[in-house]
């Protein structure tokens, strides 16, 4: 199927160029890709920590020589221990993103599927994300359940 793969430094271009097609899906008249060149440096820096609390799996298009065809982002935040997670670990998925000529072959559940066992790997409990109508089969399918907000949460 699909070669999920951490994405590098050299990727950082091709991660904001896939983000900014998941915030344009989400609104279409929103912001222009202006602010890519801000953002290089630092996503540069976060994709070279190996040990830090973010991680971005990509899948390579297969039709275009370097670039992306898919890509999923996280992150892990700490809040205080509960019941059930005295751990306090809390993982939380806020980039999701398939090129549109890439679309249906399973590359966003492959990258999914990655990260959340980077999340286990690290002692998560709880992955939280917020979901488009759209994607949210493809979340629910994976163990998210709805919360009462639109917050969906996935116990791992």
């Amino acid at each position: 199927m699909s070669l999920v793969r951490r994405a590098l430094p050299e990727d950082a271009e091709e991660v904001l160029r896939l983000r900014q097609v998941m915030i344009d899906a989400l609104f279409p008249s929103g912001p222009s890709p202006a602010w890519h060149g801000d953002s290089l440096p630092t996503l540069r820096s976060e994709l070279g920590e190996a040990d830090g609390n973010f991680a971005a799996f990509v899948v390579d298009h297969p039709r275009r020589p370097g670039a992306l065809a898919s890509l999923v982002a996280g992150t892990i935040d700490y809040r205080i221990g509960r019941p059930g997670d005295p751990r306090g670990l809390v993982g939380f998925v806020f980039s999701v993103a398939t090129d549109p000529d890439a679309r249906r072959r399973g590359y966003a559940r492959a990258c999914m599927t990655t990260l959340l066992g980077w999340f286990r790997e690290r002692g998560v409990r709880r992955v939280q994300l917020t979901a488009s109508p759209e994607a949210e089969p493809l979340y629910v399918s994976l163990g998210f359940r709805p919360k009462p907000d639109p917050l969906l949460e996935l116990t791992l």
